[in-house]
């Protein structure tokens, strides 16, 4: 039987892509550290997803186990393993690179010329680009020439909502009906999966780009306008009409720039605004502000959702003032229990507003940094 790897067993694991490995035909191995849900997976061979959207719907996942990740069980699975994926978020990236590598070393030895793909499914840009830096760093030269050879790193852009809530069995997992897992094609190596909702794409820099200019650059927007708000959840806060006047005009502001840069249709990527916006005021999915604006430092990045769009729609002439209120919004974000927050706030108190966030950000265009201090003042009243 073909064998998956799914490392990282928390909701986006279990409720998106673990669900489609299995409902793919896989036997899924979820690897994790986390000794409830493991030994749980491990000991009822399934769990459910529940689907909560216009239409409710339950599905058992079934031949699924639970493995430690830290553990040497783990390294002979990925010995076998057709695909292995990822759902651990980036920074956990370089700590399970050696577990892979000791994997593909075992693969190596056995002269194995069966191929592995390593997907990575972070919520970043070229997430699998980026661990397979860090596993060839632990590879030699033959082996990296077996990896160049067997194993392949496409890269990939995924999207479902998928909150924590609280479940009296504690791998039930409750998730959106909406998804999307765009995968480069050409990054394969030997025969590409056959995986249903597993779309296979030509031009991945543009779904990355329109995923994070549009629903990360809207989610984001909404949970820090609705902590300053003082509210809780990321429905209630869309639902807050000054709210969501301006995260749709952040998110067009946003759009203009893809439709500019990669020729999307602009009634179509409309259309896709409307479609997002309606994903936030899911009924079902409890989204608390907190959980989606956690991680300031790398949402203001160069890189992420507020700063990128922000200069993509700059370099083509286009308005940014919503999106730069949004940025403004997440230079207020004082979470105590986020330790990005706490440096975030530590910079701004020691450098002030605006050399704390060109630091942060990478910007030095003295007219774009005095437009954020402006919006980040107007916030402050």
């Amino acid at each position: 039987m073909k064998t998956a790897i799914q490392f990282g067993a928390g909701n986006i694991g279990r409720g998106f892509i673990g669900m489609l490995l299995a409902q793919a035909g896989y036997k899924v191995i979820f690897a994790d550290v986390n000794p409830v849900i493991i030994d749980r997976l491990h000991e009822d061979k399934k769990y459910v997803v529940q689907i909560r959207d216009t239409e409710n719907q339950d599905y058992e996942i079934e031949n699924i186990d639970g493995l430690f990740s830290t553990g040497p069980e783990i390294i002979d699975e990925i010995a076998e393993a057709e695909v292995l994926t990822t759902a651990v978020g980036l920074t956990i990236l370089p700590r399970i690179a050696p577990a892979i590598a000791d994997g593909i070393k075992k693969r190596f030895e056995a002269k194995k010329e069966d191929a592995l793909n390593i997907i990575a499914c972070e919520n970043a840009i070229r997430a699998s680009s980026q661990l397979k830096e860090h596993i060839y760093k632990l590879l030699d030269e033959d082996q990296q020439a077996y990896c160049d050879k067997y194993v392949g790193f496409p890269d990939c852009s995924v999207d479902r909502i998928v909150p924590p809530i609280n479940n009296e069995i504690p791998t039930t997992v409750v998730v959106e009906n909406y998804y999307e897992w765009n995968v480069e094609k050409a990054s394969f190596k030997g025969a590409i999966p056959e995986i249903a909702g597993m779309n296979l794409a030509d031009n991945l820099d543009a779904y990355i780009e329109r995923k994070l200019f549009t629903l990360n650059t809207g989610h984001c927007i909404t949970a820090y306008l609705g902590v300053l708000g003082g509210l809780t959840t990321i429905k209630e806060a869309i639902e807050d009409p000054e709210i969501y006047a301006l995260v749709h005009e952040a998110m067009e502001q946003s759009g203009a720039g893809l439709v500019q840069k990669h020729g999307f249709d602009a009634d179509a990527h409309a259309a896709y605004i409307e479609k997002i916006i309606k994903r936030f005021k899911n009924p079902y999915l409890r989204d608390e502000v907190t959980r989606v604006g956690r991680e300031p430092l790398r949402k203001l990045s160069p890189t992420d959702r507020l700063v990128k769009p922000t200069l993509t729609a700059l370099g083509f002439g286009l308005p940014v003032d919503k999106l730069i209120v949004g940025i403004g919004a997440a230079l207020h974000y004082d979470n105590p229990d986020d330790p990005q927050s706490v440096e975030l706030q530590a910079k701004i108190k020691e450098k002030g507003v605006k050399d704390a966030f060109a630091e942060v950000s990478g910007i030095e265009d003295e007219a774009i940094l005095d437009q954020v201090v402006e919006a980040y003042n107007k916030l402050a009243k």
